[in-house]
């Protein structure tokens, strides 16, 4: 898929949007549903980035998804419904347009890995603290995994869903994406693991996130 080299960039407060994920959205300012009639006219294509914490004002976090449109109901009153699925970690470069909405300049970020000994040891011990994470009865939101997921069972045996879904996965990039965005609960976190273009240096930062909301899982159970 070619991609862009600038895109409109919707800021939100806590949300991130990774490789593959399905992100569900209800546009209702005029900017962003300017933004929406320009991508589906064009190549249905926009980014989301995370509003950086506790800036005074509207500053976008430094690496964002773009996100390509699969779906996008327009209601009565003007605003929309929307599904959008990731497709691509990029950084945002200098500001080209800002009215009516932002526009960005886009340089796309590509995993890299290394060691691939390392990534599949590291990867095993993601699976593993996955499982360890439901078995805690820890809550994990279904959005991310797919727009069937409800039809596929997901609302019956929502751990186990995620855990076959998991375990179809091969590539240690993918599922890094997919346990971050659908496991962590802190946005903070999520936003350093897309800013992380190393898989090995990724899954480690996964590796530990995972652990603390474990432990803290723990104690609280304790």
């Amino acid at each position: 898929m070619e991609l862009p080299k600038s895109l409109g960039v919707m800021i939100l407060p806590s949300v991130n949007l990774f490789p593959h994920a399905i992100l569900p959205l209800f546009i209702f300012e005029p900017r962003y549903r300017r933004m929406l009639q320009d991508a589906l006219a064009s190549h249905r294509m926009f980014c989301v980035a995370m509003q950086v914490p506790d800036a005074e004002v509207e500053t976008p976090s430094p690496v964002a998804g773009i996100g390509l449109i699969r779906a996008s109901v327009e209601n009565p009153d003007g605003t929309s419904n929307m599904i959008l699925q990731g497709v691509a970690r990029v950084s945002l470069g200098r500001v080209m347009r800002r009215r009516p909405y932002r526009v960005h300049a886009l340089k796309t970020l590509t995993s890299t890995s290394s060691d691939s000994d390392k990534v599949g040891a590291l990867t095993l011990k993601v699976r593993e603290l996955v499982g360890l994470r439901f078995e805690q009865g820890l809550p994990a939101p279904l959005k991310f995994l797919g727009e069937t997921a409800a039809a596929a069972g997901a609302a019956a045996d929502p751990a186990g869903h995620i855990l076959r879904s998991l375990g179809d996965i091969t590539d240690a990039s993918v599922l890094a994406d997919l346990v971050s965005c659908t496991l962590l609960s802190d946005p903070r976190q999520r936003q350093v693991l897309l800013e992380t273009v190393d898989v090995e240096t990724r899954l480690r930062y996964l590796i530990s996130f995972l652990n603390r909301e474990i432990d803290g899982a723990s104690e609280k159970g304790s």
